[in-house]
Parts: structure tokens; sequence; C-alpha cells
């Protein structure tokens, strides 16, 4: 049984000179993305620029295994994105009363048939209403988890989520007043476990491999011709943004890590050829190899051959020079949502949300895993 921390209380002011024996906590804020391969919950605080971590609670469930097979979740998928969810209801729990929440889930259950009876046998067994998300508002929420990470001198950002079950791409700009909004989006319908579980090869075919970045540049020429990318990006105008399991791997096999480790990863830039290089490691590996790599293991090794050939399909269809490797998304997407509507209704409204952007932001995850 995980033991859990016990919440961090901040002493009132002194008043009279002694302070306060009554404690001051802030207000918590929950948020969880449940994926089709990871379950992730985190518990933050405001900030007057952006959140502190509390907690966090990751697990691998691959909740869509074999859902390419009959648009079904399977009962043992269930069962393990069930006991999850107990968890982090726990871990809710200890930190109540929880001020404001949203708990999502993504493209496996927009595509199981037996979603409905699912959710309602979480909800019986949990206690938590999940809300599942269309593809555009998953791309919204992870272009606002990664702000962030956006320069100050670049007005345009394309962000790309590699999930478990479809890969989201979206094109953002930032206004000269701080606003941020979606120009574009496209989703991929395919992600890193259906890929795997389409190619079953322990160590994926080179044919496997091609297929994927043939089809991907295809899905992608469409997008292209609304929106004009390639130029933007050649004339440095765009800043490309990944997040993802497989893209915090490539950080951190890049930076050659001992162990995973998010503050070290999150945030950093890596070339084209930074890129390749790693890229090209990781399949020297073979499926042995990234079974033992302490930044991949067993749990993730068929995916990230997978989540590679996106990355590659898409720096091999636009001039992509570098990418900022972002370990966030759709949680802290949510959480800055809520608590910007919050700020806006106590504070200011009467005036348009600014999005605040915030470069000190690497340090909050503690000690989670990097589940992809």
């Amino acid at each position: 049984m995980h033991k859990w921390r016990k919440k961090t209380m901040t002493p009132s002011p002194r008043v009279g000179g002694k302070v306060n024996a009554e404690p001051v906590t802030q207000p918590n804020y929950a948020a969880i993305d449940l994926g089709t391969n990871s379950c992730r919950l985190v518990i933050a605080t405001p900030t007057p620029s952006s959140f502190r971590i509390v907690e966090t609670f990751s697990k691998i469930t691959r909740l869509g295994e074999g859902i390419i097979n009959n648009n079904e979740l399977s009962k043992a998928a269930i069962k393990r994105t069930v006991a999850a969810l107990k968890v982090c209801a726990g871990v809710l729990a200890e930190y109540a009363p929880i001020c404001k929440s949203r708990y999502v889930a993504t493209a496996a259950c927009r595509r199981a048939l037996n979603c409905k009876p699912f959710l309602e046998l979480v909800k019986r067994e949990t206690g938590l209403n999940i809300e599942i998300i269309s593809s555009k508002e998953e791309s919204r929420l992870a272009v606002v988890g990664c702000i962030p990470l956006l320069s100050r001198n670049i007005k345009r950002v394309l962000v790309f989520d590699i999930g478990g079950g479809s890969t989201e791409i979206s094109l953002a700009r930032t206004t000269n007043s701080g606003n941020t909004f979606i120009e574009g989006y496209i989703s991929l319908p395919y992600g890193v476990v259906t890929i795997s579980e389409a190619f079953p090869s322990q160590d994926m075919t080179k044919l496997a491999y091609d297929t994927i970045i043939e089809r991907t540049h295809k899905i992608l020429s469409e997008f292209e011709e609304r929106h004009h990318i390639k130029e933007a990006i050649s004339n440095q105008e765009i800043q490309i943004i990944g997040t993802s399991g497989t893209v915090t791997v490539l950080g951190a096999v890049h930076l050659n890590l001992p162990r995973y480790n998010r503050s070290a990863v999150d945030g950093i830039a890596m070339s084209k050829q930074d890129v390749e290089r790693t890229i090209a490691k990781i399949k020297r590996l073979g499926d042995e190899g990234r079974k033992k790599h302490p930044c991949i293991g067993a749990q993730k090794a068929d995916l990230t051959m997978a989540g590679c050939a996106i990355i590659e399909a898409l720096m091999s269809f636009w001039p992509i020079s570098e990418i900022t490797v972002a370990d966030r998304g759709i949680r802290e997407g949510i959480l800055l949502d809520m608590m910007h509507t919050q700020r806006k209704r106590r504070f200011k409204p009467r005036y348009p949300f600014k999005r605040k952007r915030n470069n000190n932001f690497n340090n909050h995850h503690k000690g989670e895993k990097n589940n992809g």
C-alpha cells in the first residue's frame, strides 16, 4: 500500500507577535487524464503565475489494449484501470477538500462501444465522474498545458501529443496581448498502443515503420495545404513542442540519464540531429535492450518504437530543426484552465483572460515516473 504524504500546511501570519495556531491551506485542484495507455492524476495549488504540484499518481493500465480487434474495452483492461482509479480516489480523499476538479478520458473511451457501462462501473466503484472529451478538446488542453514552455520571441507553436490511441497535432498562435488561440488541429487515428498491436512483432520491421511514416505523411498533406506550416517553420516562425511518453524517453536517452528525471528532461531543446541520433540509438538497442534500459523499461519497449515512427514522420514531413521536450500536457492544461477561470471570476471578471507564461516550472512533479 502506497503511503501518501500529508498535505503541506502553511502557518498563518503572526497575530500580535504570535503565530496563529490555525494552519492555512491553499485550495487543492485536481485533474485526471485517463488515456489509452496510462491513468494519471495530479493535485496542485495555485501560485501567482502558475501552480505548485502537491501530489501525483501515474499508472500504466493499457485501457485500450486489444481495442483494435472489436472496438471494445477488454475485461482485463477494465479491471486494471478501475484498480488504478481506486488509488486515485484514495489520494483525492487524502487531499480533500478539492476546490475544483476535472477528470477526462480520451481516445480509448471515444472509440469503445462499451465505454458507457465502463464509466458507470467506475462511478460505482470509485465515485469518480469521468468525462469523455473530443480530440479537439484534447488538442486544446495539450496546448494550454505546454504554454509555460512557449518562447517569448516566437508567436506560433505546433504541439504534437502522441497518445496511446491517437496523436493530436495543434497549431496555435500567441497574440501581442498574451492570449493564445488554436489556429487548427488534426488528429491522427493511431497512437503507440494501437500501432504496437497492429504490428505485434517484438522488434518492429522496417516495412511496418515505413508504413506508419507514409500513412502519416498522407494524413498531414491536407493540414499542410490549409495552414502552410512548412514555410513558417523554414522561416523560424513556429516553435515545435512534443509531449508524450515517447518524446520524454527521447529526452532522457539523449541526456544519458541513469534513470528518468522529469526536471532534467522537461523543457530541453533537441536539434534534428539530436533526435535522429537518439532514435538510431533506441533502434540499435533492440527489444531486449529497450526493456533493460532504465528510461524505457519492459512496459514501454514496444510503445517507444511506435512513437519514434510518428516522430520521424513529423520531422521528415516538415522541415523541423528543433523540438522542445515537454513532460506536461492534458493534466496541466486542465489545472491551468480551472485556476485561470477561478482567478478571472475573483479578480478580473470584466477583462479577457490572458495566459501567463512561466518558465520556472520544471521542479514540481517530484517522484513521478515517466509512464507515457
